[in-house]
């Protein structure tokens, strides 16, 4: 385990309860990339899978939750995204 790997994860880490909390709060999600998220997701299933298959340390959690706050993140756009279309085709 590297101290700058965990500092790296734990500051990202901290960033994501902020964003859902704001999604959260004023249901709007404008400004919010669904691609960025994804590419960030899938960046914390190789950390994952790296941590699985080549260094296994208590780290992995980090990386489990921080995919897991970037996943409700994500669903979090989909679904005040998809509730923002349905209100816009509203007469």
């Amino acid at each position: 385990m590297s101290p700058f790997e965990a500092g790296m994860l734990i500051c990202f880490g901290i960033s994501w309860p902020m964003s859902i909390a704001k999604s959260l709060r004023t249901k709007h999600v404008a400004g919010k990339s669904p691609l960025f998220m994804g590419i960030v997701d899938l960046g914390y299933v190789s950390g994952i899978l790296h941590k699985i298959f080549y260094r296994p340390d208590w780290v992995i959690w980090l990386y489990v939750l921080n995919f897991a706050m970037v996943s409700f993140d994500l669903f979090l756009y989909f679904r005040y995204s998809a509730k923002a279309r349905r209100d816009a085709a509203r007469p």
